[in-house]
């Protein structure tokens, strides 16, 4: 677990530092991505350091699948995309982690993967939310959140 950049990013949020933070689930954290080319776009961080989907315990992986897919409607919810997209990659960062991706219509690259989108664009500075726009996300993703399961 060494060199885990979401074990770090898990570890912020027990020690209240991560400001992307919204909400603690059973299996899992919600957290707003720190750069929003992709409005509301949102991750879903494993409690359990694992690297795979079937290497977690039963019932354990059913409740995380089943609260991505509320993590999910949540996103769909309080930032009305035409579609969303979930990637569960772990190249990269290979602690389980669920992206959420809201799609709109009219952004470059529609009918493309989220990563035919050029990474400049993607991770530039100006992707990144203020503040006050982090607080506005967090809150309205909080909300829906609220209403599908209790928190």
């Amino acid at each position: 677990m060494n060199d885990c950049l979401i074990c770090d990013r898990i570890k912020m949020i027990k020690d209240n530092t991560n400001p992307y933070f919204v909400a603690e689930l059973e299996t899992g954290y919600v957290v707003i991505g720190d750069h929003q080319f992709f409005r509301g776009y949102t991750l879903f961080l494993c409690k359990e350091h694992s690297t795979e989907l079937h290497f977690l315990e039963k019932d354990f992986k059913e409740k995380f699948l089943y609260e991505m897919s509320i993590v999910g409607e949540a996103v769909y919810n309080a930032f009305t995309p035409q579609k969303l997209n979930y990637e569960l990659l772990g190249n990269g960062d290979a602690h389980l982690h669920w992206h959420i991706f809201p799609r709109r219509k009219d952004e470059e690259n529609v009918r493309g993967p989220v990563w035919w989108t050029d990474k400049n664009k993607m991770y530039s500075e100006k992707t990144k939310p203020s503040m006050e726009e982090l607080n506005r996300l967090k809150e309205q993703l909080y909300n829906e959140l609220k209403k599908l399961i209790k928190l």
